[in-house]
């Protein structure tokens, strides 16, 4: 029987997008005080540009050459703290917050989520959903080595929950990490599909393949009830 639910957090809880464009909007409000540029809403709409055409490790150097600012080393190195530490614009969807509520009533819950500390932190008390999990893991503090796929986190949380692993749901997005911890610890995998998330790549290898899928995170607790 499954008594403990245990979510990641981006594009899974919410739309990481949204965070992205958060971020972005930052990172132009900051450009347009330091560097020459026209204003800030023409900076952001070149970032964006590059950002949705794919181009996800050097946005931030392609739009400085489009917008004609010298990206030395050290700007851009400015440009991606300002990114990790701003405070997101993000607001819960309505569908995760009545699945949170209704599984809290006959579950614990937990969250484990990779990234850079600080920035997995600002989202969770911009989501406003810290109070809604017993434990909380951010696998950064165990070091990188601990980032999905690693069980490290996972395992941190069987010891914190006291619950054994076939008493446990996974629900997360990425096939490309998400799952093979937890499916190799025996817990049941979710793998929610939302239609704005930004790795759509399916993988073909059983262990990364999470049991359940769905496009709709309102289906979870229902899917839970056969387990």
């Amino acid at each position: 029987m499954i008594t403990t639910v245990v979510f990641d957090l981006d594009d899974t809880l919410y739309d990481e997008i949204d965070y992205c464009r958060s971020g972005l909007t930052a990172v132009a409000r900051f450009l347009g005080k330091v560097a020459p540029v026209t204003c800030s809403d023409d900076v952001f709409a070149c970032l964006w540009k590059h950002f949705i055409a794919g181009n996800r490790t050097r946005t931030f150097n392609v739009a400085l050459d489009e917008l004609g600012v010298p990206g030395d080393e050290a700007l851009i190195a400015q440009l991606v703290e300002v990114y990790r530490n701003h405070r997101p614009d993000l607001t819960l969807p309505e569908d995760s917050r009545r699945v949170l509520e209704t599984l809290a009533r006959s579950h614990q819950l937990a969250l484990l989520t990779d990234g850079f500390l600080p920035a997995q932190r600002l989202k969770v008390q911009a989501l406003g959903i810290e109070a809604c999990f017993r434990a909380i893991v951010y696998t950064e503090e165990l070091g990188r080595s601990a980032w999905k796929p690693s069980p490290l986190g996972f395992e941190r949380l069987v010891r914190m929950l006291q619950t054994a692993p076939d008493c446990m749901a996974y629900v997360g997005d990425n096939e490309s990490k998400d799952f093979v911890a937890p499916n190799r610890l025996g817990m049941l995998t979710v793998q929610v599909l939302r239609e704005r998330r930004l790795h759509c790549q399916s993988s073909d290898r059983a262990e990364e393949q999470a049991r359940l899928k769905t496009a709709r995170i309102d289906d979870i607790p229902s899917l839970l009830v056969r387990y």
